[in-house]
């Protein structure tokens, strides 16, 4: 479980570096036609970058107390 969190987290680093990327792209080409798809695919990137944050850290945090998925029976 802790590695499915690293990896997730690593995921999330990526998604924080590509976001801004697209979002300083898409304010400085305003004029430009793509604007609105490239400004929108920017925010949908920055919204899971921290929705994957928050996710990875809780698996993370899971894993270190050893709390385990009991299935409903």
């Amino acid at each position: 479980m802790l590695v499915k969190g690293v990896k997730f987290l690593l995921y999330t680093v990526a998604l924080m570096f590509t976001a801004p990327v697209v979002l300083f792209q898409a304010f400085k080409n305003q004029e430009h036609p793509w604007y609105w798809p490239v400004l929108i695919t920017g925010l949908i990137l920055a919204i899971t970058a921290i929705s994957m944050g928050f996710y990875s850290i809780k698996l993370i945090v899971d894993s270190l107390f050893n709390k385990k998925v009991q299935d409903k029976q």
